[in-house]
């Protein structure tokens, strides 16, 4: 690793990683801009691309943000550079999520950050079925440290336990049918690439995977209520592989810490050569949320919902262009 020169080339190329983060519907709910007499970036919520009735208190916007934010963060120390974060900095300007200082004095770098940025443009959501390999116990152990070292933490779920979270699954995937207005909201964000051009944004349908021969399964469907034409049906594994993400609180920050914690979980599973995909539904209804903590080991607020495993990558969704999200000031 070796400092590079801090222009405009190399202030586009941190925020094109920053953007292969994950989002809600890979609605890409961020806005950056860069100043450069500070070094300083400003991440933002683009409220435009909020999802009212799925996430309402846009806590799941917030997690994308913050995930996007810990890419930035491994993308200017592999590049060389120290940074400097603060989450809210103005209580005013609450869509102003966070700062982000480069080579700011005194500032111990996260020695950590630069091994995990081969990771970046490596990590795809794959809703394909996994393997019934375990993942092994130091694996997991360094899954479970790269959550808390950034405020979270992460539970493998027991046997009993997953077997609920299961059937809180598949109830808020139901639930999710049955409201005519969070389905017409999914929709709005998924594409059939064969009616019109490219899209950059949402979640095309090569990437909903196959549907379950038979049964449940943790992944979502992002078919809803329609169809897709010549989509196969494939046979899930038995046993997923389940881990909650939480936090000891539930404010914005907290949120962003999480959505901070969750993407460095999934750098460390992707060098370790595991996939992943999410299973939001039940966090995304309150009555359903609070079921989510472990019996005997949580005390947290659950954000995520994480399926672990081994498997085909998921193939790669669309990213807005880096200059449709960021600004660059003098």
């Amino acid at each position: 690793m070796f400092l590079k020169t801090l222009d405009d080339t190399l202030v586009k190329s941190l925020v094109a990683d920053a953007v292969t983060a994950p989002s809600m519907h890979n609605a890409q709910p961020w806005r950056f801009s860069y100043t450069r007499h500070s070094r300083t970036f400003m991440l933002s919520a683009d409220l435009e691309r909020a999802m009212p009735h799925a996430d309402p208190t846009t806590r799941g916007l917030h997690l994308g943000c913050g995930a996007a934010l810990l890419n930035l963060r491994v993308a200017a120390a592999h590049a060389g550079h120290r940074t400097s974060t603060a989450l809210l900095p103005d209580p005013h300007t609450p869509a102003l999520l966070a700062t982000l200082r480069l080579d700011a004095p005194h500032e111990h770098g996260d020695e950590s950050l630069p091994g995990l940025h081969p990771a970046v443009r490596d990590r795809h959501t794959s809703r394909y079925p996994f393997t019934e390999r375990q993942i092994p116990k130091d694996t997991r152990q360094a899954l479970t440290e790269a959550a808390a070292r950034e405020g979270a933490q992460l539970t493998f779920l027991t046997t009993s336990h997953r077997d609920t979270v299961l059937d809180l699954i598949t109830h808020a995937e139901g639930y999710n049918r049955m409201d005519d207005d969070r389905d017409a909201e999914q929709h709005r964000w998924t594409h059939d690439t064969a009616a019109g051009p490219p899209v950059d944004d949402g979640i095309p349908d090569y990437a909903f995977g196959p549907r379950k021969r038979a049964g449940a399964t943790p992944v979502r469907d992002f078919a809803g209520r329609h169809t897709a034409p010549d989509r196969a049906y494939a046979d899930f594994e038995k046993h997923p592989q389940l881990a909650s993400l939480s936090t000891v609180g539930d404010s914005p920050a907290d949120w962003l810490r999480a959505g901070q914690a969750l993407e460095r979980v999934l750098l460390v599973a992707t060098l370790r050569g595991l996939v992943s995909s999410f299973a939001t539904q039940p966090v995304e209804w309150p009555d359903l949320r609070w079921i989510l903590r472990d019996p005997v080991s949580g005390s947290g607020h659950v954000h995520m919902i994480l399926r672990l495993g081994y498997g085909p990558q998921g193939p790669r969704t669309p990213r807005r262009p880096v200059d449709d999200v960021l600004t660059i000031k003098p």
